[in-house]
């Protein structure tokens, strides 16, 4: 167990290096900028009728679906920044997850433009409240964050620099894992849109096997604490994470409901929590290793 454990943590470390790098970011960035114009410019040969039928029959013919691609590719950037987090701190990755729900409220608003005609005009925007729901809902959980990153206080669970290594491998292995999820929905849902099949809802998939990490990661810190405060917390960060699951597939207005009641809750736990007398502080030694946070 303990040399998987090893390797995991040098793979993990290899690819957050790799994730991290500036130079990926910078290429991150101008693929979603290729794309986005790439995609601008198939939608506006398919209007115009030059893309061969096989072609066209999957493009789109409304040019904010190029947006709805973007945000897309977006978010799918942040989800992975999301399974990398979940290895540093609970209360961190937990943090990323509203990050993520709130940019999801903003492309679901640029998801309505995609029935209105182009160019707008005032007596197509019959959706008009659900763009404001949306945007709205991505607003106050962005203010909401700031109260909730400000509240954090990590604390060291573990007790030895040994155990501390051992339990932030088992994070990595739970995060290679969420990666490797991540990457076959991402498959799955490409192969079936090129086919021609009907897609299924990406996020909600991912933010359900999200859940059962969630869970999972609760147990796993059994292994190295049993403190009533800390079980608490996690298994009330994974009860977050069911509701924000449940935001995503809400009809509008519930969605925004749904979402900024479980950052509420999620900061009603942090502050709960922040209440309990501390947990036990590790003995400082030269040879100590650098510590993890819940």
């Amino acid at each position: 167990m303990t040399l998987l454990l090893g390797r995991v943590d040098l793979l993990f470390d290899a690819l957050e290096h790799f994730w991290e790098h500036k130079r990926t970011k910078r290429t991150a960035a101008n693929v979603l900028i290729i794309t986005f114009l790439v995609a601008l410019s198939l939608i506006e040969l398919c209007r115009q009728g030059w893309l061969p039928g096989g072609l066209a029959a999957i493009i789109p013919s409304s040019h904010y679906y190029a947006i709805n691609i973007a945000f897309s590719m977006l978010l799918g950037l942040e989800v992975i920044g999301l399974v990398f987090s979940l290895a540093n701190s609970v209360s961190d990755s937990v943090g990323k997850q509203f990050e993520i729900l709130s940019l999801i409220l903003l492309r679901q608003s640029f998801e309505e433009f995609i029935y209105f005609n182009e160019p707008l005009v005032w007596v197509q925007t019959s959706n008009v409240l659900h763009i404001l729901s949306n945007a709205g809902g991505g607003l106050l959980i962005f203010l909401l964050l700031g109260l909730y990153y400000k509240l954090q206080q990590h604390r060291v669970i573990t007790q030895s620099s040994v155990t501390t290594a051992d339990f932030i491998a088992s994070k990595k292995l739970v995060s290679l894992l969420l990666l490797l999820i991540f990457i076959g929905i991402g498959i799955t849902d490409v192969s079936f849109y090129l086919s021609g099949q009907p897609i299924h809802d990406f996020f909600a998939i991912f933010y359900t096997a999200l859940v059962f990490s969630d869970v999972l990661l609760v147990l796993v810190s059994l292994r190295y604490s049993s403190s009533y405060e800390i079980l608490f917390r996690n298994s009330g960060f994974a009860v977050a994470t069911v509701v924000v699951r449940l935001a995503l597939t809400a009809p509008p207005f519930f969605n925004v409901l749904l979402g900024v009641g479980a950052m509420v809750f999620a900061i009603g736990i942090t502050f709960a929590y922040n209440g309990f007398k501390k947990t036990e502080v590790v003995t400082s030694s030269p040879a100590a290793l650098p510590q993890k946070s819940a």
